[in-house]
């Protein structure tokens, strides 16, 4: 490009090199012209691994007062930081209205599907550490940018950042005391695992040099930021006793609300929850089978299949051609041969499947199978998930019949069939209107958290009423577990906790 430009800015020095620079490359969404100027394009833009979200629907107040007088339209952005995902959603402060969404893989995945293994190689290497600090720094700020670029704003005006997550992203986005998660002697005590000067991002992302960067910090142990989020998100203190919030993940978070006190734990699930793992699991994304049914008529279904005289149809994420399933067609299709008798309560093919592996249907990168291995993958983090619900009700003395509400939160919870995660034993038995999807919590309530003036307050409330349980130390815990290894209706193989 040639002259009448504006110097680079910051996103372009992120971006290009000073060479580049020098030789005049620019970031055509970062620049106005101030007049006519040659313009040579060198690379088109590639395909962003960021997928646009949805309008929310969600408006607040807007802040009257606080915002930088030399920002003409400020944003702010609150960010779910996953183990798996990362997500986030911008809003225009002086309106309260959201403006725009992203959706993306955590690249530290790369390094392990699951939070010890990342904890691990950052504690033996601090090469690694910096390395798997970097990735998501880079990440968070390459999704800032592909909203600038798509949606037409400029990252200076980005004045306020709020961040969420579980303690173990924290802790290695903010290279600070990861190595404490790693002994269980800490796990009932809070990580400081915040940036000693959380503004440096603002460098890194090149949003405006005088943003608010807030890190919310963990609760204890492994039940993170994230969690308190999603309780603030679904008013869970607003409910009445018997209220249960599971933040499925690869690190699952829950809370369980007694009237007096919020009793919180985590559950190493793994990512099985995530579609990862599994031979036949993909995440949550385009392409994936989330809706599995037993087919007795023709019906609405993307595609069919039929396993072993078993007709089934299936639906894939915006009816792309399936690639495999994610967590909650994995769901759906254990529940379907549990129902047939081609699966039996403990995780076995029936004797009409041979070898152990059964052929789901052809997806568009060959055959979808699942295995004897993946389905033990999925019993365990399915005990997991109800030893720690019910490890908390026994806290309570409470029956999971006593249970009122139950709030199904992260990805794997957005297209979860009720009536099957009931059927082999995920959830305890509640009518189906008592079981409510919500999505992402998280990034609800971090959403709420951007858009407060009175975060902190919101925060030291739901904090003063919870009680963190370890499961490590549950004397119940084991029994519980090899009980949910079960697939089964809770009331088929559990006894009453009394």
């Amino acid at each position: 490009m040639g002259g009448g430009l504006p110097e680079p800015g910051p996103a372009e020095r992120i971006y290009l090199s000073g060479e580049q620079i020098s030789l005049g490359v620019r970031l055509a969404c970062q620049i106005r012209p101030r007049c006519d100027v040659e313009v040579s394009v060198l690379d088109r833009e590639p395909v962003s691994t960021w997928r646009a979200t949805c309008n929310s629907g969600r408006s607040f107040s807007g802040f009257s007062s606080g915002l930088p007088e030399d920002v003409k339209k400020p944003y702010g952005v609150a960010i779910d930081l996953g183990t798996t995902h990362i997500s986030l959603s911008v809003y225009d402060l002086a309106t309260g209205q959201w403006f725009a969404g992203r959706h993306g893989p955590n690249p530290q995945g790369s390094y392990g599907s699951d939070v010890m293994t990342r904890l691990c190689a950052a504690h033996e290497s601090h090469q690694t550490a910096h390395i798997l600090k970097r990735l998501v720094v880079d990440a968070i700020g390459e999704a800032l940018m592909d909203v600038a670029a798509r949606e037409g704003i400029g990252l200076e005006q980005v004045v306020k950042t709020t961040v969420v997550g579980n303690t173990a992203m924290l802790a290695l986005l903010s290279g600070r005391n990861s190595h404490l998660l790693l002994q269980p002697s800490n796990w009932m005590s809070p990580i400081d695992c915040l940036l000693e000067n959380p503004g440096e991002l603002a460098a890194d992302w090149g949003i405006n040099p005088g943003s608010i960067v807030e890190i919310l910090p963990p609760l204890y142990g492994f039940v993170g930021s994230d969690l308190l989020a999603g309780i603030l998100a679904v008013r869970i203190l607003e409910s009445e006793p018997g209220a249960l919030l599971i933040d499925f993940g690869t690190n699952s978070e829950i809370a369980l609300w007694d009237g007096e006190c919020l009793w919180v734990t985590s559950a190493a699930g793994g990512p099985a929850f995530e579609g990862c793992g599994i031979s036949c699991g993909i995440p949550a994304e385009p392409g994936a089978i989330y809706r599995l049914r037993a087919q007795e008529s023709e019906g609405d279904s993307d595609l069919k299949s039929n396993i072993s005289g078993l007709a089934l149809g299936f639906r894939t994420i915006d009816h792309e051609k399936p690639r495999g399933l994610c967590g909650s067609g994995i769901v759906d299709l254990i529940a379907c041969l549990l129902r047939s008798g081609k699966l039996t309560g403990i995780g076995r093919f029936s004797n009409e499947v041979s070898g152990g592996t059964l052929d789901v249907l052809n997806g568009n990168h060959g055959p979808i199978r699942l295995t004897k291995r993946d389905v033990d993958i999925f019993q365990r983090a399915k005990a997991a998930i109800s030893a720690a619900v019910r490890v908390l009700l026994s806290m309570t003395h409470m029956r999971a019949t006593e249970l009122k509400r139950i709030y199904i939160a992260g990805a794997f919870g957005r297209f979860l069939d009720r009536e099957n995660s009931i059927e082999i034993g995920l959830l305890p038995e509640l009518s189906d209107n008592a079981i409510e999807l919500c999505g992402n919590s998280a990034l609800r309530g971090c959403e709420e958290l951007l858009m407060s003036r009175h975060s902190a307050q919101v925060l030291a409330d739901i904090k003063a009423h919870a009680r963190l349980i370890n499961l490590a130390q549950s004397e119940q815990f084991e029994a519980f577990f090899l009980e949910g290894l079960y697939l089964g209706k809770w009331k088929e193989v559990n006894e009453d906790l009394h």
